[in-house]
C-alpha cells in the first residue's frame, strides 16, 4: 500500500521530533557528567531550547500556528547561549543580537500574520510564493546586507584570527542575514522561507563546530535536525503555495 503525503509527514515529524529528544537527551547527559562548575545550568537550557526549537520547526513546516508559542521560548533561550558565547571569545554577537531584538517581537507578529491567512488550530496557513522580480530583490538585498554586516561586526570580533577574512564573523553573519530574511518571509507565509532556512542550518551547524563551548554539541545536534526538517518543509510549502 503506497504511503500518502499526509502519512509520510506525520511519520517524518514524528522522526525528527523523537531524534531530536533522544539526541538532545544523551548529548546533554554525557555532557552533565564531565561538566565544570557552573556549566550545567547552561546545558540543561541549551536542551530545552533546542527541544521547543525543533517543535516550533516542525509545526512551521506543516503551518501549523502553534509553532510561535514554541518559538518564543526557543529563540530566547538562544539568544542567551549565543551572547554567552561571545563574552567568554568566541562569535555569536550577530546572532544574539537578532533573537532578542527581532525574533522575540516577530513571533507575535507571524502569529497575527498567519491567523490572518487562516491558520487556526489543526488548519494549515495559506501559503504563497514571491515574483520572479521579487526573488531577485531579495537575493540582492541579502548578498549587500551580508557585506555591510561584515564590515560592522568584524570590528567587535574578539577571536585570534588575522585579516580580513575572519572565519568566525562570517559565520556569524551569514545565519543573522538569513534568519532575518527568512523569519520576515514565514511570518508572510511565503514558500521561499525555506531556501533562507536552509542556509540558516548550514552555516548554523559550521558555527557551533567552531566553537569550543560545553554546551556546543547540543547546538550541532539541534541544527542537524533543523536542516533535514527544512528539506522537508520546503516540499511541504512548495505544495501549499501551488494549492494558492
Amino acid at each position: 500500500m503506497r504511503m500518502t503525503e499526509k502519512q509520510f509527514n506525520k511519520y517524518f515529524s514524528a522522526f525528527i521530533l523523537i531524534g531530536m529528544s533522544v539526541v538532545t537527551c544523551i548529548v546533554t547527559g554525557i555532557k552533565l557528567r564531565g561538566a565544570a562548575e557552573g556549566q550545567t545550568l547552561w546545558l540543561l537550557m541549551s536542551a530545552l531550547g533546542s527541544l521547543m526549537g525543533v517543535l516550533a520547526t516542525v509545526c512551521s513546516a506543516n503551518g501549523w500556528i502553534i509553532t510561535f508559542l514554541f518559538g518564543v521560548l526557543d529563540v530566547t533561550i538562544y539568544g542567551v547561549a549565543c551572547w554567552v558565547n561571545w563574552m567568554e571569545g568566541g562569535s555569536g554577537l550577530g546572532n544574539a543580537l537578532l533573537h532578542f531584538l527581532y525574533f522575540v517581537p516577530m513571533q507575535l507578529v507571524g502569529f497575527l500574520q498567519w491567523k490572518r491567512r487562516g491558520a487556526k488550530g489543526d488548519s494549515q496557513v495559506k501559503a504563497r510564493r514571491l515574483t520572479p522580480a521579487m526573488r531577485w530583490a531579495w537575493l540582492g538585498i541579502s548578498v549587500v546586507a551580508t557585506v555591510v554586516l561584515y564590515l560592522i561586526l568584524a570590528r567587535f570580533d574578539r577571536s585570534a584570527a588575522q585579516g580580513f577574512l575572519r572565519v568566525a564573523v562570517i559565520l556569524d553573519v551569514i545565519p543573522l542575514v538569513c534568519n532575518v530574511i527568512g523569519q520576515l518571509l514565514m511570518s508572510t507565509a511565503y514558500m521561499e522561507q525555506w531556501i533562507f532556512w536552509i542556509a540558516v542550518n548550514i552555516f548554523s551547524i559550521a558555527l557551533w563546530i567552531n566553537s569550543d563551548q560545553s554546551f556546543a554539541p547540543v547546538y550541532i545536534v539541534k541544527y542537524s535536525f533543523y536542516l533535514l526538517n527544512s528539506f522537508n518543509g520546503l516540499r511541504i510549502w512548495y505544495n501549499l503555495s501551488k494549492e494558492q
